[in-house]
């Protein structure tokens, strides 16, 4: 039931629902990392279900407890997904620009513009973090 301001029904091991005074429900997690308190979202009530969002608290559990911080773990895969959505539109535009070349003019650019090895963006984050622990002074 919605009310004046946003509250939060609790459910167990830090997920919550969290219902806006519009009838809006999202279901999120509640974790700390670093010492700090963060949140991630477990998806939208009611198309997640209760069995759902515990599934997913579960995930971000297991990534925790391998000393992965969820949030970033969750920006990375969003990341890598829009590096292959812009690659995807790169080729289409790049066969429709070319619907009438030869065959062997294709090929040719395709090889050329074809990256040698895909690039992991995990390990550029793990080198950012690193180098970041090395530059921060300590308090």
């Amino acid at each position: 039931m919605p009310k004046a301001a946003p509250y939060k029904a609790t459910d167990s091991k830090g997920l919550y629902l969290l219902i806006q005074p519009n009838g809006a429900c999202y279901w999120r997690f509640r974790f700390r990392w670093a010492g700090k308190q963060n949140t991630v979202s477990c998806g939208v009530y009611p198309e997640t279900g209760l069995d759902e969002a515990r599934a997913r608290r579960d995930s971000a559990r297991q990534l925790l407890a391998e000393g992965i911080n969820p949030s970033e773990s969750r920006k990375v895969e969003r990341a890598a997904q829009s590096v292959e959505q812009a690659q995807h539109l790169a080729a289409m535009r790049f066969m429709l620009d070319n619907s009438g070349a030869l065959t062997v003019t294709l090929g040719k650019r395709a090889f050329s513009l074809t990256p040698d090895e895909t690039v992991d963006l995990r390990v550029f984050l793990d080198a950012t973090r690193a180098l970041t622990l090395k530059v921060t002074p300590c308090p």
